[in-house]
């Protein structure tokens, strides 16, 4: 029997495993998905602690309840990766797996520990992050009774988990200070690494426009160098600095650590992945999934689905001796909220920018692209039900995995 070791049971990991029980003959095929982590994180959730819309029971779920029954499930941290006796160390005893095909699916987090003075005494006192749930939580208790000052948002450098999760704390930050009745005793920045509000030039024009017309400061091109947390100012490599009273980082994102120990990744422990088949570049008989990849779409929930809805095809193709094609192109799909109940939507790929037009219909919607609208906010807020019940278990969704122009104009 052929034997299938999947490495993370995250969004990529878990909707991989419900995919392919459907498509592998279980006469043929033994799965195994490998996680440490028992509770799965409903991640764009995290978003909306700080302002007490979600607590941090509203985003978390045992990992177990999604996982198909066919499939073994290992609970335990992975020490190493060989890709030459094709086998995996457990942390755990030591255990040694082994395996025909591999899908590396271990994600990113957070690092804040990459930058000096980041994390030191002030750390979830007047710095926080709110990409992790108890981030979030601390953050949320913070504002409940913050006063007002200067609330800086730094992006310590990219790529980061959901390029545009910065730009939403902004604008819901707007309005929930505007609810409270305090929104002019405080000052918003934002000190980015990019040139612009986001990664994409019509994109950036249409969010910068927002930022400057929300009274939110864009500080472009701010590449982290330091923190100094007593003197409460962050320092650029270039000698800019930024005063802040409330400093809200998104820290360095790395790679798991067992992609370093194992030597498959690059200086940030993403493993280089061969951007159209999902296959690492360097090794044959494993494929990267999700937010492991060094590719330069962006590390997102939609990206992991639109990738695997490609990858099942080329998986069977490659374990069947067929040349594999080239079925994903880069495509993201992203609702951006942007307070007071309204939210924007972004469709792009590896080639093209975000478009204005209308989605998922030419000319009927329900969604505006690059526009804002009330229905894109509750797209955002229905996505909820739909990575539950419809993403994470691996069922069909009626978009095309790769970007339709339909609806779209230049």
């Amino acid at each position: 029997m052929k034997r299938l070791l999947i490495l993370g049971a995250g969004t990529a990991g878990t909707m991989a495993a419900n995919r392919l029980v459907r498509v592998l003959d279980p006469a043929e095929w033994h799965i195994t998905i490998v996680d440490q982590d028992e509770i799965h994180y409903y991640q764009p959730g995290f978003l909306f602690i700080p302002f007490g819309t979600y607590g941090k029971a509203d985003v978390m779920r045992p990992k177990r309840e999604y996982l198909p029954r066919e499939v073994e499930v290992v609970l335990s941290e992975v020490e190493s990766i060989d890709p030459d006796t094709k086998q995996v160390v457990l942390a755990k005893d030591r255990r040694v797996l082994s395996y025909d095909m591999l899908i590396i699916a271990t994600g990113t987090h957070i690092a804040p520990e990459q930058t000096p003075g980041l994390l030191e005494h002030e750390w979830q006192k007047s710095i926080f992050d709110f990409y992790t749930a108890d981030g979030a939580v601390a953050l949320h208790k913070f504002l409940r009774t913050w006063q007002g000052g200067r609330l800086v948002l730094n992006v310590t450098e990219m790529p980061i988990k959901c390029p545009v999760a910065p730009l939403e704390f902004l604008f819901l930050a707007d309005a929930f200070f505007h609810e409270r009745g305090m929104r002019d005793k405080v000052e918003l920045v934002y000190a980015t690494p990019l040139p612009g509000a986001f990664t994409k030039p019509i994109a950036s024009r249409e969010l910068g426009a927002l930022l400057e017309e929300k009274n939110i400061k864009l500080v472009t091109e701010f590449n982290l160098a330091q923190v100094d947390p007593d003197k409460k100012v962050i320092s650029s490599y270039d000698d800019q600095s930024v005063e802040f009273d409330l400093l809200v980082s998104v820290p360095t994102n790395m790679g798991s650590a067992v992609i370093e120990r194992s030597g498959l990744g690059d200086d940030l422990n993403y493993v280089p992945t061969e951007k159209h088949t999902l296959k690492a570049k360097n090794y044959d008989d494993i494929f990267v999934l999700g937010d492991a990849t060094n590719l330069s779409s962006s590390k997102a929930g939609s990206v992991a689905h639109f990738q695997v809805d490609g990858f099942i095809e080329n998986f069977v193709r490659y374990t069947d001796g067929l040349e594999m094609l080239p079925l994903f192109d880069g495509h993201a799909n992203c609702f951006i909220e942007s307070g007071h109940g309204k939210g924007f939507l972004i469709d792009f790929n590896y080639d093209v920018e975000p478009l204005p037009g209308m989605f998922p219909m030419p000319g009927l919607g329900p969604f505006s692209l690059l526009k804002q609208s009330r229905i894109n906010h509750w797209g955002k807020v229905m996505f909820r039900w739909t990575y539950w019940n419809v993403l994470l278990k691996g069922k069909e969704m009626p978009i095309p995995a790769q970007l339709s122009m339909a609806g779209k104009w230049r």
